[in-house]
Formats: structure tokens, sequence, C-alpha cells
């Protein structure tokens, strides 16, 4: 793997927690907009700039897209971003229930990418990777980090230990509850083995924000066609990234919600669910999957155990082991002919970040038929996806917490 160390543009230590902000891909426009209210410092007024049109505004708007440039530069002459004068490597924790995991900000490789030495385990849509392609050629910037993975190392851990055991660049526990600490990586010689370790690596794997990895990757790809006296070492060639240790990182259940049950009656599903599942009342308490394989069912006010009968799935195919595969086909495919699962207006998906309260509440309510909970997904299975060339059925992984944006952002400058 390439990487290289880059002047990070970043906002004062006094200013982080005016400027950071969540990504710009978990929240609607209304609710930047509430959170950027009287706060004119929010990333969310280039990441989200329809913020700063009337409500209704498309945010696909060209004048959208100018905007973001226009607060982009004005951000800079306040001030509110400045570009550090040398090349470095960063170090990002994040704390969230107790525990912290610990990244590497790096530029990464655009060719990495296109070779895919950068792996990948979802599929991605052409309209968000055109979004966030226009959002990084008007800008000329990756304004919001891609979130990278790779098999622990010792050396970088031992990095990791040294920078984090001096004094950090910013510290501040979010409104969400999760602390973010930040450092930059100062010594010379830490840089260069950062850089020797990941040149070591035959991949990285991309854990979170593929749209945002493809985005400016063809970005990148496509400056490099244009310019006639292209070297391979423009700054363009590399990208925004936090790479986390594999060991670091956990997550979390991304579990379904169906509006109806496809004309069967509640007894009648339950009883078809029975060819292919043990089925358990477990009567009225939230009930959690207990382990691989072990779903959760939620249906008229009762939580119902339901485990998959051998047979049904294949341990040895890295994708017929995953939960996400067995309930896709066995459930929402063949008893509930739900269709694509990318389109079909039928089904939602939760993040496990709302708890099974939140399943509850959905189907309580009468929005929803039925909730459907699943065992979160391993990294190694993740990472074994993705070394078969293999993808990930839609909406299988939640990645918590989720990178905080404006820490650091990476001009493609020279």
């Amino acid at each position: 793997m390439k990487v290289k160390p880059f002047k990070g543009i970043r906002p004062p230590r006094e200013l982080v927690t005016e400027v950071a902000s969540r990504p710009y891909d978990v929240l609607n426009s209304e609710e930047a907009r509430a959170e950027a209210e009287g706060n004119p410092k929010s990333l969310y007024h280039i990441i989200k700039p329809e913020i700063d049109f009337p409500v209704g505004t498309d945010e696909h708007d060209v004048r959208v897209y100018e905007k973001a440039v226009e607060n982009f530069a004005k951000f800079k002459d306040q001030g509110w971003l400045v570009q550090d004068e040398q090349e470095h490597y960063y170090i990002y924790a994040q704390t969230m229930d107790g525990r912290t995991q610990y990244g590497i900000v790096i530029g990464a490789c655009v060719d990495d990418y296109m070779t895919s030495k950068i792996k990948k385990h979802e599929l991605t849509r052409k309209d968000k990777e055109e979004d966030r392609m226009k959002h990084v050629r008007i800008n000329n910037a990756n304004i919001e980090p891609v979130f990278l993975a790779f098999h622990d190392n010792e050396v970088l851990d031992k990095i990791i230990r040294e920078v984090t055991a001096g004094e950090p660049e910013y510290d501040f526990i979010a409104p969400d509850g999760f602390g973010h600490t930040f450092w930059v990586v100062e010594k010379p010689e830490q840089i260069q083995t950062i850089t020797d370790e990941f040149a070591k690596m035959p991949a990285t794997y991309i854990a979170d924000g593929h749209h945002r990895s493809a985005a400016a990757a063809l970005v990148g790809h496509e400056k490099a066609q244009q310019n006639p006296n292209h070297t391979g070492t423009e700054e363009y060639n590399y990208f925004l990234a936090v790479a986390f240790p594999a060991s670091h990182l956990r997550i979390i259940d991304y579990n379904r919600l169906v509006r109806d049950l496809n004309g069967l009656s509640p007894a009648e599903f339950l009883e078809k669910l029975e060819y292919n599942f043990i089925v358990e009342d477990k009567g009225t308490e939230i009930y959690n999957p207990q382990k691989l394989h072990n779903f959760s069912l939620y249906l008229e006010g009762h939580w119902y155990s339901l485990t998959a009968r051998e047979g049904t799935y294949d341990d040895s195919d890295p994708i017929g082991v995953l939960d996400v595969t067995i309930s896709s086909n066995l459930i929402l495919q063949d008893l509930l002919a739900m269709g694509d699962l990318r389109t079909s207006k039928r089904i939602d998906f939760v993040g496990g970040i709302r708890g099974l309260g939140e399943l509850k509440r959905r189907v309580d309510s009468g929005e929803m038929a039925a909730a459907i909970a699943l065992y979160p997904v391993s990294m190694k299975q993740l990472m074994d996806i993705a070394d078969t060339g293999n993808i990930m059925p839609p909406k299988t992984t939640w990645f918590e917490p989720k990178l905080r944006s404006g820490l650091i952002i990476h001009s493609l400058n020279d």
C-alpha cells in the first residue's frame, strides 16, 4: 500500500468543537440546518451547503455546490480552517461506551483504489458517487475522510502508543456523547515508519464510506488523465482516509423493518418460518440475537427467537455464512417476496445504534408489520468477503462511532 503524509487543513484548537460535525450522509438537510443554527463556523455550511438556501432547495442544485466553494474559501479566509506548514500523519481516537479505537490519518493512494488494493465489500450507486465527485471537484479537496481498516500491525501500534502518550491537539466530547481526540505526528522517523509499514501491506479495507472513496479516487484518476505532465507525485493522487487496526473496530447490528407480511396473517407467517427456523416465543421483553444464525423477530407485541436450521446456511462460504444472507433469502425473499432490497419501498433498515426499542416503537405504531434484528457481522467476515472479491448484501454493516468531519481536510493542490 502506498500512503503519504500531507499538509492537513484543520481548525485552530479553540474552534474545533464549533467546526466539527457529523458526516454529510448520516443526517438530512433539515437536521443539518437545525444543528448548524446560529453557528456560522459549522462544517455543515461546506458539506451540506443547502442549509444556506431556503428550505426545500435541491441539495444537487449547481448553486449549492458553488456555495460549498464559497464557504470553504470563507472558512480559510476567516482562520476557521488553517493549513499545516509541514506534511504530517495524524492519530485520531474515538471513544464510545468507555471503549477507544485509534486510527492513523493518511493520504491513501488513488492507484491502490483503482487496482483494488483498497478492497470494497459493498456496491455503490452512480448518483451518490457523482454527487460526491462534484463536491470533491469543485472544492479541489477531500473535505471528509474515508474509514479504512487494516490487519493489526505491532510497529504501527507502537507508534500510536508513543504519539498518544503526548498532549493531544484536540480532545472533546461531541453532542452525541462520543469522545474525539487528535494528535499530530511530528517526528520524521515516525512519519517514515508509518509510510514504510503501510508499504508492506498487501491491502487495506473500506470499512465505511464506499461512495466517498469511489468519488475521491475517481476524481484523482480524472485529474491524472487530464494532466499532460502527470508524474504520479501530485497531491491529487491521494485522498483523505483514517485507517484503523481491525481489532480496534466493532461492527454493530443493522436491522430490518417490513411494512407488510405479503398477505400472510401473523400466525401463517410464524408457521411458515418453522420450516427453516426454530421459532421460540420470548414474550414481551426485548430479545437480542445471542449468536451467529440466531435472529430476533418482533411481531404483534411479542419477541421471537429464530434459529436457522442446519442446512439453511453455508459456513464455508463467505457470503453464505452471513446472517444477512440467511434472512434476506429465507425471510425477505422466499416468504415476503421483497424483490430488490436496494429499491423496495416495503422495507426499511435501522442501525443498531438506535437500539431494538426503535424497532418495537415503529411496529407498535402500526407503521411497520414486523422487525427482524440480526447478530452483528464480524470484521473477519467483512475482510474475508473483500479478500474473495465478494459483495455483501445491502445494509449489512453499521460502524459506530462515525468519523467526525471537520477535524482534518486534504487539499488536492500540491
